[in-house]
């Protein structure tokens, strides 16, 4: 089992500092009193071919798009990303309450067509009320949960394509009668798939090809996939894991903890506090156990050797970042994959130079660890690995 590395694009705006992410993208944090916040970069097609390409160079498998209203659409973005790349893969994130499950089925098969295979598929059932209803969804929860697990049925179903007839489909939240996709999509997209709470565990047993969970602790992340391998067994069938994780990775430990701890430098005690009312009112389980990391405290956030949850202070979702030497990132991932996880969904601030900064340090560790194939063999060029940055 080898390990599957993966970038992300940054949609909603990238940076510096957490400040200027999240300036751009409107979210909990205030804007500077003097205007625009020094730094900020938007994501417009030029930047985010940048980092894609760079992605791709790196050898990276994929890129994350999310999904919400403080970013662009996945779906427009990657297949514009496409065009400027040739192997790299796509981890389109979507919403399946806002948009028909056969209508998706029949996007990702022309997606597969248009890109020659590049799409992977990142189900986000959505875990913010206020967020959700922007889109038109009133479904609470657990409702939320039922809906997608009906919504990647008719999926599943529909992309048997007409050779084996029409698919019907009649449930509490779906009647689909006669769906098929006149040209399934080759090969189906791998399903990622993420959720901690009672609700969401039956649905990535029964669906996803991928469980994603958020960088927790190790032991924390055992018992998640101990839970999920317990419940696809009597599914019969067999998931795959992957982790969501920032990374800031230098040459020194020591430079890598003076990166962490200048991206809180912007932060006055005023924004954390806002932000994390912000994110404590999501139902997500999966945010709540994030929060609870921290306790929205700047003391203490090393909370596992190497784990460091002070993105977390204001950013919702993974809020987690491996930090250390090359070595030491390396050490982390290794010790993850130890535990069954495989792909390693991957991020930092900004995304262009982190990129570089684990790319030409990282990589290369895990690679003489036989845990990757290295980067020369992949893309016929060779990399040297950068020192003294």
């Amino acid at each position: 089992m080898n390990v599957h590395l993966h970038w992300f694009l940054p949609t909603g705006g990238d940076g510096r500092t957490l400040v200027d992410r999240h300036a751009f993208s409107g979210g909990a944090l205030e804007r500077s009193p003097g205007g625009p916040i020094s730094g900020m970069r938007a994501p417009d097609l030029d930047y985010l071919v940048q980092i894609a390409k760079a992605a791709e160079q790196l050898g990276f498998e994929a890129v994350l798009t999310p999904t919400g209203t403080w970013c662009e659409d996945a779906w427009l973005t990657t297949v514009a990303l496409a065009q400027h790349t040739e192997r790299l893969k796509f981890l389109v994130a979507f919403r399946p309450g806002v948009i028909s499950p056969t209508l998706a089925a029949q996007m990702a098969s022309t997606y597969q067509r248009l890109t020659n295979g590049r799409l992977l598929l990142n189900v986000v059932t959505g875990g913010d009320s206020a967020e959700q209803r922007r889109f038109g969804d009133h479904l609470d929860h657990d409702q939320r949960y039922a809906r997608t697990d009906e919504f990647l049925s008719v999926v599943r179903g529909v992309w048997g394509g007409s050779s084996q007839g029409p698919f019907d489909f009649a449930g509490e939240h779906y009647r689909v009668d006669g769906g098929y996709t006149a040209l399934p999509p080759d090969p189906r997209p791998e399903i990622f798939f993420g959720g901690s709470s009672a609700a969401a565990g039956p649905v990535a047993a029964r669906h996803s090809d991928v469980y994603l969970t958020w960088g927790e602790p190790p032991q924390q992340v055992k018992e998640k996939i101990d839970w999920i391998r317990s419940l696809a067994e009597r599914e019969g069938r067999n998931v795959r894991f992957g982790i969501r994780l920032h990374s800031i990775s230098r040459d020194s430990a020591r430079d890598a903890w003076a990166t962490a701890d200048r991206l809180l430098d912007d932060l006055s005690p005023e924004a954390v506090a806002a932000a994390q009312a912000a994110l404590g009112r999501s139902e997500s389980v999966g945010q709540q156990r994030m929060l609870a990391l921290h306790g929205g405290e700047r003391k203490s956030l090393e909370i596992s050797p190497n784990l460091w949850a002070g993105i977390g202070l204001v950013r919702g979702g993974a809020g987690t970042a491996l930090v250390g030497s090359h070595a030491d990132v390396a050490d982390r991932i290794e010790e993850y994959h130890a535990l069954g996880i495989e792909h390693f969904v991957l991020s930092g601030y900004p995304h262009l130079e982190e990129a570089y900064w684990f790319g030409e340090g990282v990589i290369p560790e895990l690679a003489a660890r036989g845990l990757v194939e290295p980067v020369a063999r992949r893309s016929g060029v060779p990399l040297a690995v950068a020192g003294g940055r």
